[in-house]
């Protein structure tokens, strides 16, 4: 696990900051974000002329960020509204498509890198679709998977960290304070997701191996920290997930 090697204080103060005003400045935001993520990819395997798939990427930021970087990028996405919105720029869209990410149009094992940025927590079933992600990955290739726990302080999303007192309490007080119904919704959008019983399940394949287990915006100790039960729920944030197919 060495490969990732634990991130500064100055980084991970960027990105919070940058993160509390992601909804008044998204590119900002999501650009940082993505420069962040494909530096983390680069200190394993090289992106140039890389086949890289950005499954769940909303706007395209990431994967503009892999292309800017020489990869050959595809976005897919189950929403055609997330894909239009402000993003990563016309170009991204050309290489877009509306798919499911439990089934995705693609040929088994053909990616170098798979990446998924913070989908996880938002699908019903978690396993099949990182079956999905491994299915297309390449022996040998890549996958790159974050996601928000939900007693992480951020689970709970805009409504956080008010969902710790019940997600139908955390919903009400959202909209009386906003005038508006929150994006997320518990059982709809938004799922109960836990470190422990993920990490279980990931090891237990015999398709992928464990590169990294960390959390992914920590500045030090970010993987001594996944390693402590119930601790890790709260105190991880993010899980970020980086494995190798297995031949």
């Amino acid at each position: 696990m060495s490969a990732v090697r634990d991130p500064s204080m100055r980084r991970s103060v960027a990105l919070f900051r940058a993160f509390m005003k992601e909804q008044q400045d998204p590119a900002h935001a999501y650009s940082l974000l993505a420069r962040d993520a494909a530096d983390q990819v680069e200190r394993i395997t090289p992106l140039r002329d890389r086949l890289v798939i950005d499954v769940g990427g909303g706007g395209g930021w990431f994967t503009e960020e892999f292309r800017s970087r020489g990869a050959e990028a595809y976005l897919f996405d189950c929403d055609a509204g997330e894909m239009s919105g402000a993003g990563g720029g016309t170009d991204v869209k050309t290489g877009a498509v509306v798919a499911d990410g439990y089934l995705l149009p693609l040929a088994d094992g053909v990616a170098d890198v798979a990446f998924s940025s913070n989908v996880l927590e938002h699908v019903a079933d978690p396993e099949t679709f990182l079956s999905e992600l491994i299915r297309v990955t390449k022996p040998g290739g890549l996958l790159y998977v974050a996601f928000t726990n939900w007693l992480s302080p951020w689970g709970g999303h805009e409504q956080a960290p008010w969902h710790y007192l019940g997600a139908d309490r955390a919903r009400r007080r959202y909209t009386r304070r906003t005038g508006r119904d929150p994006k997320h919704t518990l059982g709809e959008n938004l799922f109960p997701l836990h470190i422990g019983p993920t990490l279980k399940a990931v090891r237990a394949r015999d398709d992928v191996e464990v590169v990294a287990a960390r959390s992914r915006y920590w500045p030090f100790l970010a993987e001594a920290v996944v390693r402590v039960p119930g601790v890790r729920e709260f105190a991880t944030w993010n899980l970020l997930l980086i494995l190798r197919r297995c031949p």
